[in-house]
């Protein structure tokens, strides 16, 4: 299993340096390769409130952001330019998940929803998953990308089966 891994990461990789992406509360976002300097190679601006998580996509392509601003926002893995803005949330949002092949995004909100996006179509979300009753502050996808799991301040873990709104539990 630790070999399957690590292939896995050196396909990604493709010889590239490692990157490490870091947001905060000052509403910036710095892109580093920790094995080659200590100082950032980019600083990144956009958002209008503080960062909440970030996250790469499974093949390095991007990255999203998550901000108090109930923004998400897609960036190149490699360069951190700018790519896209999803619009949709009400409230900040807090988390951003990507689904395993690198095609789908999740993001959870004050708001109390989640929204699912579709990289080929940042315009709209592709579905907005109801049915908590507070802040989702937590979320994931499962393995096979057909559920996601979240969490609320709710006190409540729903699942979600894709294309279906349908909620198990």
């Amino acid at each position: 299993m630790q070999q399957a891994a690590q292939a896995r990461y050196d396909a990604i990789r493709r010889g590239q340096p490692e990157r490490l992406v870091s947001g905060s509360d000052d509403f910036t976002l710095f892109l580093w390769e920790p094995a080659e300097s200590k100082k950032p190679i980019e600083r990144l601006t956009g958002h209008q409130q503080p960062v909440n998580d970030l996250s790469f996509s499974p093949d390095g392509r991007y990255f999203a952001s998550a901000s108090f601003d109930k923004k998400v926002k897609i960036w190149n893995g490699k360069d951190g330019k700018f790519v896209a803005t999803l619009n949709g949330h009400v409230g900040a949002v807090y988390q951003v998940c990507w689904s395993s092949d690198s095609r789908m995004i999740v993001s959870a909100s004050k708001d109390s929803t989640i929204k699912v996006w579709e990289l080929a179509n940042l315009k709209n979300a592709k579905e907005t998953l109801s049915g908590h009753a507070d802040e989702v502050y937590a979320l994931d996808w499962s393995p096979n990308g057909q559920k996601v799991a979240s969490g609320s301040k709710d006190r409540t873990i729903k699942m979600y089966v894709r294309y279906d709104k349908r909620v198990l539990g």
